[in-house]
């Protein structure tokens, strides 16, 4: 396989993917999805983030491009800002919530750097979810943890999230 051509962040932001990729520091990166275990987890969390916008003052958006720094674009399968609508066709400043779903092919340490691109940003809950085994890791600026009984949480917004009762 050859290196990729290096891509400026004009070309990339101007630039239209199908579906939108990541973008660090001149390399445009392919994300995983398009499985059905991956995009029906995706829906049922977005539409339960979705009910809660107006109750919480929260907004969230699938698949929106967040900007974390000068050079690095990523998007997240899930992304739960506070306020209403940034009014923003990138997100720049950190969101409340970066919620990533694992397909099949993807790896432990490009998850890693993920989590580690948003944390940097000053994200302050990252949850990595795997559809299939119903496990998920929270990542937060305090740490990491296993999530155990399939309960997620956050707080300042109160949030709770029964993977059990979301994944069928």
């Amino acid at each position: 396989m050859m290196p990729a051509t290096p891509v400026t962040v004009e070309e990339y932001l101007r630039t239209s993917y199908s579906p939108d990729c990541d973008y660090v520091d001149g390399v445009v990166l392919d994300r995983n999805l398009g499985e059905h275990d991956h995009a029906r987890l995706q829906t049922d969390l977005a539409a339960f983030f979705r009910l809660l916008e107006r109750s919480l003052n929260i907004f969230v958006v699938v698949e929106q491009r967040v900007q974390v720094a000068a050079t690095r674009f990523r998007v997240p399968d899930v992304c739960v800002l506070r306020g209403g609508d940034p009014g923003e066709q990138i997100i720049t400043r950190p969101p409340f919530l970066c919620i990533e779903i694992l397909s099949p092919e993807d790896r432990a340490a490009q998850m890693q750097i993920r989590v580690e691109d948003y944390l940097a940003f000053g994200v302050e809950n990252v949850w990595v979810i795997d559809p299939v085994t119903k496990h998920a890791q929270v990542y937060s600026p305090q740490g990491f943890r296993l999530v155990s009984g399939g309960l997620l949480r956050t707080s300042e917004p109160d949030i709770e999230v029964n993977l059990f009762q979301v994944l069928p």
